[in-house]
């Protein structure tokens, strides 16, 4: 029988902070958000890399079988054209293997962005509702940038009071 998982929509500095951080905007005009402790690299040899991509809506509910870790860097993800997007996280268990008995998704509005902390496991990219892009900062280049690990589907549901949009009229992916 496969796992299922409920969207949450707590995301909040609180909730998030065992995985990383949420990028928010200043509160008043003149004001800066800093997020460059967030973004080093922890090996020597890496470069940063910065990329736009464009992502297909999921359909809900939606299955997660895999999750991937960034060993050496965070991972910044600032929604450009995004309706509404889902982060997926986990904790690692003391062996460096996800807590799978711990994940969680998110729904997050256009106006949060995510850093994943290094070494965080994660799903990838997810946006409801129509198309979208995100621009992404990380850096890159040693062998094992990227970790890929296939886990036991989980069934992604949406949450009790989750907003369907064109998600339920077939428009969406």
């Amino acid at each position: 029988m496969t796992h299922q998982l409920r969207i949450r929509q707590d995301i909040s500095d609180e909730t998030f902070a065992p995985f990383g951080t949420l990028i928010t905007r200043p509160a008043e005009a003149g004001q800066r958000q800093f997020y460059s402790d967030w973004l080093g690299s922890a090996s020597s040899g890496l470069a940063p890399v910065f990329h736009v991509n464009r992502i297909e809506p999921v359909r809900l509910p939606g299955r997660l079988d895999k999750l991937e870790k960034h060993p050496h860097a965070a991972q910044a993800f600032v929604p450009l054209d995004v309706s509404r997007y889902l982060v997926t996280v986990a904790p690692s268990l003391a062996s460096g293997q996800p807590d799978l008995s711990a994940v969680a998704v998110f729904e997050l509005p256009s106006t949060l962005g995510v850093i994943y902390g290094r070494n965080v496991w994660h799903g990838g990219a997810s946006v409801l509702d129509r198309t979208g892009s995100f621009a992404v900062l990380m850096w890159r280049g040693a062998a094992d940038d990227d970790v890929f690990l296939p886990i036991p589907a989980i069934e992604i549901l949406p949450s009790d009071d989750f907003r369907i949009d064109t998600i339920a009229s077939g428009q969406g992916h």
